[in-house]
C-alpha cells in the first residue's frame, strides 16, 4: 500500500535527540550544586550531536507546551573539551545574554539569531569571542542587541555560572558605539536585517573585507557607495524594504558578481520608487550572473509587459525569448527564482523562471509562503490568506506541500497573531473531508499540535474559533487521544469566561462532549478532576438565567451524561455541584425539550447505578419526578426508558430503604410495569452501550421483580434490534449464565422469563451463525453515559 502524504518517519538521530532532551537527567546530566544541571564527566559529544541538541531544544521550547525548558541548558556547552558547537540557530525572546555568554568558548562557524529581542549589547562581547571562526552570522530582528541595559559598555560577566543576569529593560537611549566587526576576518555571510536607524551600517561593516552575502532588510541607508567595497566578491544582496533611489540602483549595478538580488518591498502602497522598464533592463544586462531576483511589492509601469495579443502562442514557457516581460527577454537562461509577489507582472503568461512568487495561482502562492515564512511574516500572512481562498473556493492540488508550509509558518510565528488567524483558517479547509484520505497520521498530528499551540497562545475570538473548527475535522476522541489532557484543558479554559462568544461556546462544548464519549474511565476521571463537571453545570446555569435551551444547553447535559458513565467520582461531583437542582429547574423551564430530557435522564441513570449515591435520589420530590416521566413519549421511548432505569436501580435496594410515605413504592412499581408494557420491543434506539454490567447487575435478585424485568427487556430490545453489536457483548460479559438463572428463579415473573429465554435463543443462534442480520440498522448512536 502506498504511503500517505507526510508519512515519512523521523530519523533515529531525531528520535534519540528528542528523547535525550526530554530526559536530560536520565541520559547526559546530573543535578549539581543549587540544582544546576551539569554534564556528566564521561560525556564527550561531537559537533554534529551538539548542534542537533541545541537546535532541537529551541524547536521544542517554541512548539511543545509540555516541554520544560532548563534554566542552565546552554551552560552544558560551556566547555569545548567535552562539547563542540559549530552551527546554532536561536529564535525569539526566550534567548538571553547569559545563554550566549555560556557558549562563548565554542568555535562557532554559524550563528543565527532571529527576533531575539531580549539580547542586549552584553551579547556583542560574546559575538567577539567567535570572531576567529565565524563564517555566517544572522542578527535579523534583534532590535536591542546594539543597546546597553546598564553598566559598562560591552559588559560580560566572567562568572555567569554563579551570577544571575539582571532582567532590567533595554534603554533605547544607551546605544553601543564601541562595537564593530573588526577581527571577523572569516565572516562571509551577514544578516543585519532591522538594524536600528541610529546605527551607521557603513561604519559597522567597514572592517569586513570578504563578505559574499549581505542582508540589510529594513535598514536605513544614508549612503550607498560603501557597498562597492565588495563589488568583486558579493554574490547575494538583500535590500528588502530599503528605500530605493537612483544612487542605490547605480551602486547595485556595479556589483557585477551578484547571483541573488532582492530589492523587494512589503507592499506597493508603501513604495515611492517606480520600477521602470529601463531599470529592470539594466539589472538584467549588467548583472549577468543573476540566478535569483526579487522585485516583489514594486509599482511596475505598463510598458514592462508584452501586449497580450503579441505574446507567444502555446503553453506558458520559461524560455527568455518568449518572456511576457520585456526586460527579462535579455536573460541568457531562465532564473531559478523570481519574486513578483504583489506586482502586476505575476499575472502574465510567460515568465522566464523556474520558481515564481505571486498571487496568480496556487503554485505562485505556495512559493511565496515558502520563500518568505522565516523572515517576512507580513508577506506570509497575505499569501496564506490567498491559499485559504483557494482551499475554500477552489481545490488545493498540492495538499501535502500546502499543509507542510502552513504548519511551518504557524510554528515559526507562534507569537504572530495575524499568521495564527489566517493559518488556522487555512488548516480548517485543508483538513476537511475532501482531503482527509490523502493525509497520514503523522501529518494530521502535526496539524493538531500547531492548532493547540495557537489556542494556548491566543484567547482572541477568531483564533479560538478557527482552531476549534479545525479540531472538528478529526475523528474524536481517537485522533486527539495523544494530546488528550492538553486539549481538554484548553477547551475548559475557553468555556471559563462568564460570557463567551456564542459560536465558540457551541463548538467547544461539542468537542468536550465528543472527547468524553467512548473513552476509558481513567480518561473520564482525569477530565473530571480538571473541573469538567463544574464547567458544564456553570454553562447550564447561565443558559437557565437566559431562559434559553439551545445546543450549548443540550450538549452540556450530553457531555455530563458521557463523563458520568461508570465513573462514580464524576457522579458525586454532579451531586455536589447542585446538579439535581439544575435538573429540576430545566424540567420546569423547558417541559417540551425532548432531547434535553433524554440527556438529563441518561445522566441520572448513571448516578443511580452508584449504590452509595442512590440515597440522595430517594426523596419524595425526585421520585415523583421520575415516576411522572415514565409516561413521557419524548424522543420515542428514551425518556421513559431512562426514567424507568433510574427507578429500577433505586428499587433494587429493596423496601427497607424506602422511608417516605408518598409516593408509595408499590404505586411507583405499578407505573414502571405499565410503562415497560407500553414500549415496542423492536424500537430503534438512540443509545450506545459499551458495557452491560450495570444492567446485568439487576438480574440476580428477588427484591424488585420490576427491576429484573426492565433489565431483561433492555437486553431483549438491544440484542434483537442490533444482534451483531450486542450479542457478542452479552456473551463476553457473562450474561448468558445470569439469564439462565432468571429462568430458575421462583420470584421472576413469567413475562420476564419469556423474554430471558428469547434473549438466550437469539445469542445461541448468533453463535451458530454470526452473519445473521436484522432489519435494524446499526450505526453510531448517542452514547450511554
Amino acid at each position: 500500500m502506498a504511503a500517505k502524504a507526510g508519512d515519512n518517519p523521523d530519523s533515529l538521530m531525531t528520535l534519540a535527540t528528542v528523547y535525550c532532551l526530554r530526559n536530560l537527567r536520565r541520559t547526559m546530566c546530573y543535578q549539581g550544586f543549587r540544582n544546576k544541571l551539569c554534564l556528566r564527566s564521561d560525556i564527550f559529544l561531537p559537533s554534529e550531536i551538539c548542534d542537533k541538541l541545541v537546535n532541537t531544544y529551541m524547536e521544542l521550547v517554541h512548539t511543545d507546551s509540555n516541554f520544560e525548558p532548563e534554566e542552565s541548558f546552554f551552560q552544558l556547552f560551556s566547555d569545548p573539551r567535552s562539547t563542540r558547537l559549530t552551527r546554532v540557530q536561536l529564535r525569539e525572546d526566550f534567548v538571553r545574554d547569559r545563554d550566549l555568554e555560556s557558549i562563548r568558548k565554542q568555535d562557532l562557524i554559524e550563528l543565527h539569531l532571529t527576533y531575539c529581542n531580549s539580547l542586549s549589547s552584553r551579547s556583542l562581547k560574546a559575538l567577539t569571542s567567535f570572531r576567529d571562526t565565524l563564517v555566517s552570522l544572522c542578527l535579523y530582528g534583534c532590535n536591542h542587541i546594539f543597546y546597553r541595559k546598564g553598566g559598562a559598555p560591552l559588559a560580560c560577566k566572567e562568572d555567569s555560572e554563579e551570577e544571575e543576569e539582571e532582567e532590567s529593560p533595554v534603554s533605547r537611549h544607551m546605544l553601543e558605539t564601541h562595537f564593530n566587526f573588526q577581527g571577523f576576518n572569516r565572516l562571509r555571510l551577514l544578516n543585519l536585517g532591522g538594524l536600528p536607524d541610529e546605527m551607521d551600517p557603513e561604519k559597522l561593516l567597514k572592517p569586513l573585507k570578504s563578505l559574499v552575502s549581505l542582508d540589510l532588510s529594513n535598514v536605513q541607508l544614508l549612503g550607498t557607495t560603501f557597498l562597492t567595497q565588495w563589488k568583486d566578491r558579493l554574490a547575494s544582496l538583500v535590500l528588502y524594504n530599503v528605500d530605493l533611489s537612483d544612487e542605490l540602483i547605480t551602486t547595485v549595478l556595479d556589483l557585477s558578481n551578484l547571483r541573488h538580488l532582492d530589492i523587494s518591498r512589503e507592499s506597493r502602497r508603501t513604495s515611492k520608487f517606480k520600477m521602470t522598464r529601463k531599470i529592470l533592463t539594466a539589472v538584467v544586462q549588467r548583472l549577468v550572473h543573476l540566478v535569483s531576483l526579487d522585485i516583489s511589492g514594486h509599482v511596475m509601469l505598463d510598458n514592462c509587459t508584452v501586449p497580450h495579443f503579441e505574446e507567444a502562442m502555446g503553453r506558458p514557457s520559461v524560455e527568455p525569448c518568449k518572456s511576457s516581460i520585456y526586460p527579462l527577454q535579455e536573460l541568457k537562461r531562465p532564473l531559478q527564482f523570481l519574486g513578483l509577489y504583489d506586482t502586476t507582472l505575476c499575472n502574465v503568461t510567460h515568465i522566464p523562471a523556474y520558481k515564481v512568487t505571486g498571487s496568480k495561482n496556487e503554485d505562485q502562492i505556495l512559493n511565496a509562503i515558502e520563500a518568505y515564512t522565516e523572515l517576512r511574516p507580513e508577506l506570509t500572512h497575505r499569501a496564506i490568506n490567498q491559499l485559504f481562498d483557494i482551499a475554500r473556493i477552489q481545490h488545493c492540488s498540492q495538499l501535502l506541500r500546502a499543509l507542510q508550509l502552513v504548519i511551518a509558518a504557524l510554528k515559526c510565528h507562534k507569537y504572530d497573531k495575524s499568521i495564527q488567524v489566517t493559518g488556522s483558517a487555512a488548516l480548517f479547509y485543508l483538513t476537511n473531508t475532501e482531503y482527509r484520505s490523502d493525509q497520514s497520521v503523522r501529518l494530521r498530528r502535526e496539524v493538531i499540535q500547531v492548532v493547540l499551540n495557537g489556542m494556548e497562545q491566543y484567547q482572541e475570538v477568531t483564533v479560538q474559533r478557527n482552531c476549534c473548527l479545525t479540531l472538528c475535522n478529526f475523528s474524536i476522541p481517537e485522533e486527539l487521544e495523544f494530546q488528550y489532557t492538553r486539549v481538554n484543558q484548553l477547551l475548559l479554559k475557553i468555556l471559563e469566561p462568564a460570557r463567551q462568544d456564542e459560536s465558540i461556546q457551541r463548538i467547544a462544548v461539542h468537542l468536550c462532549n465528543a472527547l468524553v464519549c467512548q473513552v476509558d474511565n481513567h480518561h473520564k476521571e482525569a477530565v473530571g478532576k480538571m473541573g469538567f463537571v463544574k464547567t458544564m453545570l456553570n454553562l447550564i446555569q447561565k443558559k437557565l438565567q437566559d431562559r434559553m435551551c439551545d445546543q450549548v444547553m443540550e450538549f452540556s447535559w450530553s457531555a455530563l451524561w458521557n463523563i458520568t458513565d461508570e465513573t462514580s467520582d464524576n457522579c458525586q461531583m454532579f451531586l455536589n455541584c447542585r446538579g439535581m437542582s439544575l435538573f429540576l429547574e430545566c424540567l420546569k423551564e423547558f417541559p417540551d425539550k425532548q432531547e434535553l430530557h433524554r440527556n438529563m435522564l441518561g445522566l441520572l441513570g448513571n448516578v443511580a447505578e452508584v449504590k452509595a449515591l442512590r440515597p440522595q435520589l430517594l426523596t419524595p420530590q425526585f421520585i415523583s419526578v421520575f415516576s411522572n416521566l415514565l409516561d413521557s413519549k419524548a424522543d420515542g421511548i428514551e425518556v421513559s426508558y431512562n426514567a424507568c432505569g433510574v427507578l429500577s436501580h433505586i428499587m433494587f435496594d429493596g423496601p427497607d430503604v424506602w422511608l417516605m410515605e408518598e409516593p408509595r413504592r408499590e404505586a411507583v412499581m405499578g407505573k414502571m410495569w405499565a410503562a415497560i408494557q407500553s414500549w415496542d420491543v423492536s424500537s430503534q434506539r438512540n443509545i450506545n452501550y459499551r458495557s452491560f454490567e450495570p444492567i446485568l447487575r439487576l438480574l440476580p435478585q428477588s427484591l424488585s421483580p420490576v427491576s429484573q424485568h426492565w433489565a431483561t427487556w433492555a437486553l431483549y430490545n438491544l440484542v434483537s434490534v442490533y444482534p451483531r453489536k450486542y450479542c457478542p457483548l452479552l456473551i463476553k460479559e457473562g450474561g448468558m449464565s445470569l439469564l439462565l438463572n432468571v429462568l430458575d428463579q421462583e420470584g421472576s415473573q413469567p413475562k420476564t422469563k419469556e423474554m430471558a429465554r428469547k434473549v438466550i435463543d437469539l445469542c445461541e443462534n448468533f453463535k451458530e451463525d454470526p452473519m445473521e442480520t436484522n432489519q435494524g440498522q446499526e450505526g453510531n448512536y448517542g452514547q450511554r453515559g
